[in-house]
């Protein structure tokens, strides 16, 4: 009956508009493909191996036996998840970027733009 009622709703606010309007355009953002390619660096690698290739991390937080080391710099900011196996140090299973606003960005190409920080900042 709600979906009845909101169709109603919609065909009312239609024919209200005015003759030969046109309804703005919607803008998307390209939907960035989530792989693994370039993330060869990153992906399997230690807390000690990312502070290698980024410097020190901008955020360090932990739950349980969980670990996110947060990499920024002026053109992304880089999450890289790190999980236990075993008794083993925890390592990298999983990479999340975005711009600075909060845009998605490639994941190899954070992880390339932060690789050429200097000394990691």
């Amino acid at each position: 009956m709600k979906a009845l009622a909101a169709l109603g709703l919609a065909l009312f606010a239609a024919a209200c508009a005015a003759p030969g309007a046109v309804a703005p355009a919607v803008v998307s953002r390209p939907v960035v493909p989530y792989t693994s390619a370039g993330l060869e660096r990153v992906i399997g690698q230690d807390e000690a191996g990312l502070v290698t290739l980024f410097g020190k991390p901008d955020a360090d937080i932990r739950e349980g036996a969980a670990r996110k080391l947060q990499f920024a710099g002026p053109i992304c900011v880089l999450d890289a998840y790190l999980y236990p196996e075993g008794s083993e140090a925890p390592r990298v299973t999983y990479l999340d970027a975005r711009e600075p606003d909060g845009s998605t960005i490639d994941r190899a190409s954070c992880v390339a733009a932060l690789t050429r920080r200097d000394g990691g900042k």
